[in-house]
């Protein structure tokens, strides 16, 4: 997706949401099969001398009524949101420190791959970094996402360089 195309779809969700629904929205990301819309929530208000088990026990229970309480108001926007972009719609928030997102899409994605790079994956289940071929994959695209950020954004970057390009040429039969 192009940052214009990125842009109007951030645009329709903050001019969509209910007021007041988030603090701020922080993030919207897309891909092929799902919209993913991130606010952020107010962290609930505690005393200095709160401990961390405090914090995090009542960091949950504001992510929890927050998702509780604005469950009608966020379908009736994915609902919206899933028929004009046609793709699902994922939720989560960001509160103090923490982003939890709420029911998102794990998607299958089929691969063939050689003995040699089975063999890692088989290495990552037998160590026990992951349960199966399908985590020990998953866990090797994170790890590379991890480390090759700058990487990605250049290539997206260029990606919607050729986007341009092809929107300035001749139309195609």
């Amino acid at each position: 997706m192009i940052t214009k195309q990125h842009e109007e779809l951030r645009g329709w969700f903050a001019g969509r949401l209910p007021d007041g629904l988030f603090e701020e929205l922080t993030e919207v990301s897309v891909d092929r099969e799902e919209i993913t819309v991130i606010g952020r929530v107010p962290e609930p208000r505690l005393g200095e001398d709160a401990s961390p088990a405090e914090r995090e026990a009542a960091v949950q229970g504001r992510v929890e009524e927050f998702r509780e309480r604005t469950r009608e108001d966020r379908m009736a926007v994915a609902r919206e949101a899933e028929h004009r972009f046609r793709r699902k719609v994922a939720w989560g928030v960001e509160c103090g420190e923490e982003r939890v997102l709420f029911t998102h899409l794990a998607v299958p994605v089929m691969t063939r791959l050689r003995q040699s790079e089975r063999q890692v994956l088989d290495t990552l289940v037998a160590a026990g970094v992951a349960r199966s071929r399908s985590d020990a994959l998953a866990w090797c695209v994170r790890l590379v996402r991890r480390h090759t950020d700058d990487w990605l954004t250049e290539l997206r970057d260029s990606l919607e360089h050729v986007q341009e390009v092809r929107d300035r040429g001749p139309d195609t039969p």
